[in-house]
């Protein structure tokens, strides 16, 4: 059965990007950045996006939106797996080697990977990509397929090629549509992630032309080599419900995180409130006590704008079972420019709100789409996709703990654009030596670029004094 949807907003940063407000600062010149890659946007991939992740050599590996082919019926978004390996020698550069061309719904294979990768311990590499695959999902008289879960294995001789599998491709209609952010893994080798839509319950998923208002998934290997991957619905959201009463959220994007009882919690980017969408919530999953029972979802914290508005980064738990996050808009009631947040568990399993900065008016940087990392003193690091400086093409910060139990704020980069990158929407990470690395999704007005005026995007990396 042929399914037919509506084109969901999946580059929100375009639309969004007139709604900041951007002011010049000047950003600490004691930490230095450098670009280890600018992509080309032909068969390199253009548009650096999820989480990337290393391996035991150093090698960088990550995903790009598009580029790669132009083969997807997903307006040409195909996109790529590479590999950015370090130098041999000092100073030398980075080199990059496209893994996977993704080559879509044509051919049965992913396309638009939106998501980040996660790596096991045999350097197998996973993801999610919003479509491709062999589910027919008609959007606006295109079929780009309804998105999968895919592996990326290593080769096992020195210079083979990798080989790339679907594990699982989504139908669009109880199994979900348009999976989106990073997946999370368990001992077991299960995979969990979200998608923005699809799951069969909701009604208001902020239009009321999209389908559903998502799920949680998880994938399980087979038991016998060879059989295909099952996957399980955890969770289907609601949206919210009828007659402007609370509800559970809507379009769940972020990717999740277990704490040691096994509870998962994601955000979902709307819902929870009964004004209007609702400004979004943060929900735990705590999985069945006993054999054939469902998981349960539990709403930790519903936004209210004030104290954040669409949360859609990844989220962090700290080893007191605290959780930080942040949200793309809200906060300060001047300039809702978005925030850091923090949730503590109180006594009956109530959770505390802390605003632990608030993005006040764009010279700090504004609309923070990844979530936070923490170092091993304690210090939160981040990117806004937008503010800084000249160009105003985003910020890299830094939340210091100080003695007085607050935070304080500083600035580490802003993106100015061309020939550096702009808006920093993946999620950071840090190297052994404590270096951070990122990618930016764009570089502003690289007019030569077979990207157009927003650039193809780069990787860079961050170093400490």
């Amino acid at each position: 059965m042929t399914r037919k949807f509506f084109w969901p907003l999946i580059r929100p940063v375009l639309v969004l990007a007139a709604c900041a407000t951007v002011l010049a600062r000047t950003a600490s010149a004691q930490w230095n950045e450098q670009v280890l890659y600018t992509f080309q946007g032909g068969t390199d991939g253009q548009w650096p996006l999820g989480s990337m992740v290393f391996d035991s050599a150093g090698n960088l590996y990550g995903t790009t939106e598009a580029g790669g082919t132009s083969s997807c019926t997903s307006f040409g978004w195909c996109g790529t797996v590479y590999q950015l390996a370090p130098p041999e020698q000092p100073g030398g550069s980075w080199t990059e080697t496209v893994l996977h061309a993704f080559q879509g719904h044509p051919t049965g294979d992913a396309s638009a990977p939106f998501g980040g990768l996660v790596i096991d311990a045999s350097g197998n590499l996973y993801g999610a990509t919003n479509y491709g695959g062999t589910g027919d999902c008609d959007v606006f008289g295109t079929f780009p397929g309804c998105g999968t879960v895919y592996e990326l294995s290593p080769p096992k001789e020195k210079g083979g090629a990798w080989t790339e599998q679907v594990l699982y491709s989504f139908q669009g209609g109880s199994d979900g549509f348009v999976p989106f952010g990073d997946l999370v893994v368990d001992s077991s080798g299960n995979l969990y992630g979200t998608t923005q839509f699809g799951g069969g319950r909701g009604t208001n998923c902020g239009d009321d032309l999209y389908p559903y208002c998502g799920t949680v998934f998880e994938l399980s290997p087979p038991k016998v080599q060879g059989s295909p991957w099952t996957e399980q619905i955890l969770y289907s959201f609601e949206g919210m419900t009828s007659g402007g009463t609370l509800g559970h959220g809507a379009r769940p994007s972020g990717g999740m995180i277990f704490d040691r009882a096994g509870n998962l919690y994601g955000t979902t980017q709307i819902g929870g409130s009964g004004k209007v969408t609702g400004n979004g919530t943060v929900f735990r999953l705590a999985p069945p006590t006993k054999p054939g029972e469902t998981w349960t979802e539990t709403v930790i914290h519903r936004f209210e704008g004030p104290d954040g508005d669409c949360p859609i980064g990844d989220l962090l738990l700290d080893k007191y079972g605290n959780l930080y996050g942040t949200t793309e808009f809200g906060g300060d009631s001047r300039y809702p420019s978005g925030e850091v947040f923090e949730l503590s568990a109180q006594s009956n399993d109530e959770w505390k709100i802390k605003l632990v900065y608030s993005f006040y008016d764009g010279t700090d940087g504004s609309a923070p789409e990844a979530g936070v990392i923490s170092d091993a003193a304690g210090s939160l690091y981040g990117t806004a996709t937008q503010g800084g400086g000249t160009g105003s093409g985003g910020t890299v910060f830094e939340l210091r703990p100080t003695a007085a139990e607050t935070r304080s704020f500083e600035l580490l980069h802003f993106f100015p654009g061309y020939p550096d990158g702009s808006n920093p929407a993946s999620r950071l990470m840090f190297d052994p030596s404590g270096n951070i690395f990122g990618s930016a999704e764009y570089q502003s007005y690289d007019s030569g670029s077979l990207c157009g005026s927003f650039g193809c995007g780069v990787i860079f990396e961050i170093t400490p004094p």
